[in-house]
């Protein structure tokens, strides 16, 4: 695409800093560089219409694990990590919330319920709760995070659910509204965010970074954050982030809807939640995890069907309902869990594999790759 002399010198001319991707990563990178360096000039660029990978796409869950994902850390990685990153996605959470308000994000903290159709998976974990409160407590602020909450399975309304351990501390957010929020923080400092870029390729030489288009449009720039997660392996080939995409499902309006919260279940590869009173429900990528490591948007019958017959078996047995939305979302994952902020080249930056935990740890990551950026210039 040829640009006008006006749009050059409007847009494109002079550029400080040019991040690629416009979801809570990339725009809390962009707000935390304009405060520091108000005279900065810098360029948000994003391939789709609205942000493209998992930021506005995914469940709104403001969580930061549960009893079963943290058990299964503990498996891997030391104690000390895996707490740490506790902390670091509890510190996100209230970042998020500092930075935009909990009424503009509708956040409502109603609990996190984790529910076990198996008393053997259930038993390990409640044995547990103890030591998870111990190492998560200080971290949060009040006693008892994690609860047994047996008595609340009749009252949501479930069948086939044998038990639930609650985080007391889980809550939602509207994550469409997050975003909306971000953006027109972004625009008001004059921040430009250009949507329909889709980048092909950044090239480094030392003095200024060329940005190439799918378009053949060109800029060049000073220095350039890439934050796509899910997208990270497009420009980033040698880095260990994968896409991962989660598929989701909304229904209509349900009357007298009983649940109310954040739900996990079989190890997080499903999750639920109330959004007023539809029932958002997704995952089941680990059906067929080779599928599911995709850039592609879509949906599979596989998926779908599990999460349909999961809904009327489990989560709605008694409540008639009906499928009003589907969509897909893509995450960025990897062998870690921590997230990878570095430089890659001596101008260009990267803040990618979020795990899933976007929501938590955005604000935080965005931050931390601006800091770099800043003490590079």
């Amino acid at each position: 695409m040829s640009l006008s002399y006006w749009e050059q010198t409007t847009y494109f001319n002079d550029i400080d800093v040019a991040i690629i991707g416009s979801g809570i990563v990339g725009l809390n990178a962009a707000l935390t560089l304009k405060k520091k360096h108000s005279n900065l000039k810098i360029l948000v660029l994003e391939r789709g219409m609205l942000p493209s990978g998992a930021s506005s796409k995914n469940a709104g869950f403001a969580c930061f694990g549960s009893a079963s994902e943290l058990l299964t850390d503990l498996k891997n990685t030391s104690e000390n990590e895996t707490f740490s990153l506790v902390e670091k996605r509890w510190k996100g959470l209230l970042r998020l919330r500092k930075n935009l308000g909990d009424k503009t994000i509708d956040f409502h903290n109603w609990g996190g319920y984790e529910v076990f159709d198996s008393n053997k998976q259930y038993d390990f974990c409640e044995s547990k709760i103890a030591y998870l409160n111990k190492h998560t407590s200080p971290i949060i602020g009040k006693k008892n995070v994690y609860q047994n909450a047996d008595s609340k399975i009749k009252s949501f309304g479930f069948k086939q659910v044998k038990h639930m351990i609650v985080n007391t501390a889980e809550a939602q957010i509207d994550t469409g509204k997050m975003i909306s929020a971000l953006i027109s923080k972004v625009r008001k400092l004059g921040i430009e965010v250009i949507n329909g870029f889709d980048v092909k390729s950044v090239e480094d030489d030392g003095k200024s970074v060329t940005i190439s288009a799918s378009d053949h449009s060109v800029l060049k720039c000073k220095r350039v954050i890439i934050a796509t997660n899910g997208f990270a392996k497009q420009l980033l080939p040698g880095y260990a982030v994968e896409p991962a995409r989660a598929q989701v499902l909304i229904t209509q309006p349900i009357k007298n809807l009983k649940l109310k919260g954040t739900f996990h279940f079989d190890n997080g590869y499903y999750y639920f939640r109330n959004i007023n009173n539809r029932v958002l429900f997704g995952g089941g990528r680990n059906l067929d995890l080779k599928t599911e490591e995709t850039t592609e948007f879509g949906l599979t019958q596989l998926v779908q069907n599990k999460l349909e017959s999961l809904l009327s078996t489990m989560i709605l047995p008694n409540s008639k309902h009906t499928i009003d939305m589907r969509w897909s979302g893509i995450m960025g994952v990897g062998p870690q869990k921590k997230s990878i902020v570095r430089a890659t080249s001596n101008n260009v930056f990267c803040a990618v594999r979020l795990g899933g935990m976007g929501v938590a740890i955005g604000s935080l990551v965005g931050e931390e790759v601006a800091q770099m950026v800043s003490e590079s210039m």
